[in-house]
């Protein structure tokens, strides 16, 4: 069952004016975790990078609902849905984002990572019999354009990384239509509930494949890695994944999708501010594609008043 919407509140707001923040800003402090440049040329293994940030993020989580009196407990019925719950929201994305991030700069991973509500515009059209108008088409077509960009520079320069730039694609398609699921779902417990467990599912598969694939590559974090592993442990894994559900079900497209536009503007800008990293024009041609289809897509034009 789909939840209602409620007209945003201005706490509402002020969730999603903090969540677009910390999530923009983050896509250059993950970069400078885990890819060697110049200002930290001993860059930490991506995945036990994810997962030490969740190791940290989810017990403080778990103290802060406990603390607000939230209950942890799920019927036994119900852990399949929590887990493809997971999997489409959560565990699929964050592997994927992290593993490519090393490849890409952080500007362009994030312009093609919050791709995603173009993705979930296709999903609702295609699986979950949403209608698509002309904007809606309009929008999807914009976004190709920018994806295509993309795509071009990365296949057309000798640095490029195409593989990393379609496993980002894929993340966000599938991000897609995790969101709907998630909107749909009715597990009967408290939306902080389902976060908790899906983030401790989403460390228990990201961890497993730290010690599997990365074992060798262990070893203690610098200040820098200890600086984002705290900015993502808080900010990311018990603020910002609590309130990006919360607004999912709480405001209107039209409210959540300010946050998304904004978010790949701040991992552009920030990243060339304090990465250094080089912009093409296709990232702000891409940049500008891709808000202009999240807006075709998301923004419901106002109903005429009637006389």
């Amino acid at each position: 069952m789909a939840p209602a919407h409620s007209a945003p509140d201005r706490r509402a707001l002020g969730v999603l004016v903090a969540l677009t923040l910390v999530w923009g800003l983050n896509w250059p402090v993950m970069k400078l975790a885990v890819s060697g440049m110049p200002l930290h040329p001993d860059p930490f293994p991506p995945l036990a990078f994810r997962a030490l940030s969740m190791a940290l993020g989810v017990p403080l989580l778990g103290l802060a609902l406990g603390a607000l009196g939230v209950p942890l407990k799920i019927a036994r019925a119900h852990w399949g849905e929590v887990l493809r719950l997971a999997l489409t929201n959560l565990i699929i994305w964050n592997m994927i984002i992290i593993v490519a991030l090393q490849h890409l700069s952080s500007g362009r991973a994030s312009i093609l990572g919050y791709s995603m509500p173009i993705f979930a515009a296709l999903w609702g059209r295609f699986v979950f019999g949403d209608r698509l108008g002309a904007r809606q088409l309009f929008g999807v077509v914009a976004a190709g354009a920018g994806i295509a960009l993309l795509l071009a520079n990365e296949f057309g320069r000798l640095t490029g990384a195409p593989g990393a730039a379609l496993a980002m694609i894929v993340a966000a398609c599938i991000w897609g239509y995790g969101t709907h699921r998630l909107r749909r779902t009715a597990i009967p417990v408290p939306l902080l509930t389902l976060v908790f467990w899906m983030s401790a599912l989403t460390l228990l598969v990201v961890g497993t494949a730290s010690v599997l694939f990365e074992r060798p590559l262990w070893r203690w974090p610098s200040p820098a890695t200890t600086w984002a592993l705290g900015y993502n442990a808080v900010g990311v894994f018990v603020f910002a994944n609590a309130a990006w559900f919360y607004l999912a079900r709480r405001l209107t497209p039209v409210a959540s999708s300010v946050s998304v536009m904004m978010i790949p503007v701040l991992g552009t800008f920030s990243g060339a501010l304090w990465l250094g990293e080089t912009l093409h024009w296709q990232d702000f041609a891409a940049m500008a594609l891709m808000v202009l289809a999240i807006a075709s897509v998301l923004l419901v034009p106002r109903a005429p008043q009637s006389e």
